[in-house]
């Protein structure tokens, strides 16, 4: 529990300081946000607002989980696990992504950078290489960081996909999630405090598979029938608890008014995070009701763009989900509250569906 503790702590601290020097930094180089011609009239007046801002989340969550590791190691702990490094890999990689797509956004003066072949074969090439190495890296109990099975709170034995099929399941949920998060991200605070809940949450999954792990030598007869085959869980809670920590330190400057936006380089990390993690912890299919938001802003997106070229009529008056709201009259700051309150019951029900399988498997 320490080491989460250290991470997030370290995490915040660097986060809510380090942004200050961001938005100077980005403002004097003119790296402002771009804005949708057709989106809500007074998003207009965000024009200008510094962009880019993912990148302190990921230099803090780094910061904040190699401190806790550092901690640990002098302690007599172990050190950097493999999962935490591909963890790690995947999260920067993603957010490099987006980075290079907010840099052209900036420089083109315009609201899209990478065409979509570029951006396209970028998340690629990280996923792939990412769900490659979660299948090496066989520790002491011959556990891999992932595995080839499709897991809901563990994994689902007739639902193996072999190597091949676990490395294209990969790619698919990074590149799920990563849009997803970065559909979310359209008003000010919304996806960086949503990403809160789910990270908070996978803070406490990591956590509680550490204690009720397989090799865990405390464990009662009755907790080794719930026990969890997670190679790394602590260490994947401390990157959680670093990421979120570094949500929370961003969310300080970019709640609304927002003095600085995430950008694809936040919202693309995030999202591949997240992915990341429900492969890790074997959650991938509980993760849809954990980031039950981020799945319903994904399938507005899905069901406009479907219905609008099929029936050339629109479901909703704009997707994402949330801009709807905003044309229908709602408060910026109104809509945020409501869709952070929704992400909060998402996280809190995917928790209790976690631990209520732990009961009915250990009888408690």
């Amino acid at each position: 529990m320490k080491t989460i503790l250290i991470a997030a702590i370290v995490a915040l601290g660097v986060s809510i300081l380090f942004t200050p020097y961001l938005i100077k930094v980005f403002s004097r180089q003119g790296f402002g946000q771009e804005i949708r011609e057709d989106g809500p009239a007074h998003h207009k007046s965000k024009r200008g607002t510094p962009t880019m801002g993912g990148a302190a989340i990921i230099i803090a969550m780094w910061v904040g989980y190699l401190v806790a590791s550092g901690v640990e190691w002098a302690t007599g702990g172990g050190g950097p696990t493999a999962s935490a490094w591909l963890l790690l890999y995947l999260t920067t990689g993603m957010g490099v992504v987006g980075f290079l797509d907010d840099f052209i956004k900036i420089r083109k003066q315009r609201n899209l950078g990478l065409n979509k072949r570029m951006k396209f074969l970028g998340q690629t090439f990280v996923a792939l290489s990412f769900g490659v190495g979660a299948l090496f890296f066989r520790n002491g109990s011959d556990l891999t960081p992932a595995s080839t099975s499709l897991s809901y709170t563990r994994d689902i034995a007739f639902l193996s996909f072999g190597a091949v099929g676990f490395v294209i399941l990969a790619w698919l949920l990074v590149a799920a999630w990563s849009n997803a998060v970065n559909f979310t991200d359209g008003l000010d605070g919304l996806a960086a405090g949503s990403s809160v809940m789910v990270l908070g949450t996978y803070v406490a999954i990591g956590f509680f598979q550490f204690r009720n792990a397989c090799w865990a030598p405390y464990l009662t007869d009755a907790a080794v029938a719930g026990c969890y085959t997670v190679r790394d869980p602590l260490d994947l809670a401390s990157i959680a608890a670093a990421a979120l920590g570094g949500c929370i330190g961003f969310l300080w400057w970019n709640a609304h008014p927002a003095r600085i936006m995430m950008g694809d380089t936040g919202s693309l990390a995030l999202g591949g995070l997240i992915a990341g993690l429900s492969i890790l912890t074997r959650t991938e299919l509980l993760l849809v009701v954990i980031a039950g938001l981020f799945v319903v802003e994904m399938l507005s997106v899905i069901i406009q763009i479907a219905v609008f070229k099929t029936r050339h009529v629109r479901v909703f008056k704009m997707a994402p989900f949330h801009h709807h709201f905003e044309l229908a009259g709602w408060a910026e700051t109104t809509v945020m509250v409501r869709f952070w309150l929704l992400a909060a019951m998402s996280a809190a029900l995917g928790l209790g569906l976690f631990y209520a399988e732990w009961l009915s498997l250990t009888g408690g």
